[in-house]
């Protein structure tokens, strides 16, 4: 087993597909400008941006615990997605993580085992988070647009983001996370409460009511599209710089 911590990541990036060792040169400028709701996968979707949740009542969601918010999940039938779930995906890790990874929706790994990102992308994204020193569930948190599996893994219905919306704002809410990392453009879109590319929103700093908010590809994208993958590597050494500034940060204000 190897020890040494850069032969390690060496061999993870080798893994996601990038290598040799990609490095980025000058990080671009922070620039945060204020946004507010929910994003995408693919680069070149089509999402519709949703308007106020449908179906879940945004009143008592806003008032929840973690174990209520998860029980009223579990429960809810706000949207045509419930029909033919297995499970529910709320979202796993930390519940105090200063990183928050959102994506699309559940696959079929994920509607069996009601976790996000368990199959073939959750493994490519396991080792990104690796790749840059973070672990699931070690000060990261995972979570998803929508909590059921969309049929045939297609992108969420403008109804169903908007039925899940609360959900979601509410895990943001309680998780209150320095990072968000959209992941795919129907994550980014849905967040950012507007329709633009992948290539646009990318290498700058965005927010979701206030929390700082970075765009990349959705790993399941990257496994189809190989020659993305140096370019979500940017992304990552780009959300590091910026977590590392926004630490810095705070610490200069306290």
């Amino acid at each position: 087993m190897t020890s040494d911590p850069n032969t390690r990541r060496e061999e993870l990036l080798k893994e996601i597909g990038i290598s040799p060792l990609w490095r980025l040169r000058d990080a671009p400028q922070t620039a945060v400008a204020t946004a507010e709701v929910l994003a995408a996968r693919e680069p070149d979707a089509v999402v519709a941006v949703p308007a106020v949740a449908r179906g879940a009542d945004p009143g008592p969601v806003s008032g929840m615990d973690w174990p209520a918010l998860k029980s009223c999940v579990a429960e809810c039938t706000a949207c045509a997605l419930h029909q033919k779930r297995n499970k529910t995906v709320f979202g796993v890790g930390d519940e105090n993580a200063d990183w928050l990874f959102v994506g699309e929706g559940p696959g079929a790994d994920e509607d069996a085992q009601g976790e996000p990102f368990v199959g073939q992308a959750g493994k490519l994204l396991d080792n990104m988070l690796a790749a840059i020193a973070l672990k699931r569930g070690a000060n990261v948190y995972i979570a998803n647009i929508v909590k059921c599996r969309p049929p045939g893994n297609r992108n969420p219905q403008p109804e169903e983001a908007q039925a899940c919306s609360v959900y979601l704002q509410r895990q943001i809410e309680l998780i209150r996370p320095k990072l968000i990392i959209a992941l795919g453009k129907v994550a980014a879109v849905n967040l950012l409460g507007r329709d633009a590319s992948i290539a646009s929103l990318r290498g700058q700093v965005h927010a979701w009511r206030g929390i700082p908010l970075i765009v990349t590809y959705h790993p399941a994208y990257l496994l189809r599209t190989l020659n993305d993958k140096a370019k979500a590597w940017e992304d990552l050494c780009f959300a590091v710089k910026t977590m590392a500034d926004l630490k810095m940060s705070r610490a200069a204000t306290t």
